[in-house]
């Protein structure tokens, strides 16, 4: 019989830290993908306290957060999804689906510049924003969590891809350094 045992996305890949940037695995938590049927939106922003999220933004909710995640679509992370959701949205839990690590240090700024074709000054993308976006050849969503600080969130999939890319970026900007 096979003896199967759960991994992370990221196990055995992270963590690593070059020149002050560090790039861990966010622990694993619930997320669950969902989109309003049409006509439904103010029904499920009240479902959620009148926190729906806005394109490119984030909204705290019990136990989560809300992270827009394209048209008319949010992830919620951190808590399940509340059943009574169904009448309102397509729910899908995806939880074992994504990668989601953490970039953060002083020079996270600049790893993320050389991967993405985002403006992540601080007055183009607050702490709390969020983007569908490029990192480098793959689709990901960025979101800014502090000052210095972003969450990557890339399909399962493609893990090994994004820590590799995300380790290339870190090496060059740690080499311009020195």
């Amino acid at each position: 019989m096979i003896d199967l045992k759960a991994k992370s996305a990221c196990e055995g890949l992270l963590p690593i830290e070059i020149g002050g940037v560090k790039l861990s695995e966010v622990a694993p938590a619930e997320m669950t993908l969902i989109a309003p049927y049409r006509g439904k939106e103010a029904a499920l922003a009240k479902a959620f306290g009148g926190r729906w999220p806005a394109a490119g933004e984030t909204a705290s909710v019990e136990g989560g957060v809300l992270v827009w995640f394209g048209r008319a679509q949010a992830m919620l992370i951190g808590t399940a999804a509340p059943t009574t959701l169904a009448k309102f949205a397509a729910v899908t839990e995806q939880s074992d689906a994504w990668a989601r690590v953490l970039l953060e240090g002083a020079g996270a700024r600049d790893v993320l510049a050389r991967l993405t074709p985002l403006d992540i000054r601080d007055t183009a993308f607050a702490v709390g924003q969020t983007a569908r976006t490029e990192l480098f050849h793959m689709q990901v969503s960025i979101t800014r969590v502090s000052k210095d600080a972003w969450q990557i969130i890339g399909f399962r999939s493609m893990a090994g891809t994004l820590v590799h890319d995300l380790q290339r970026a870190m090496k060059g900007v740690a080499a311009r350094a020195i």
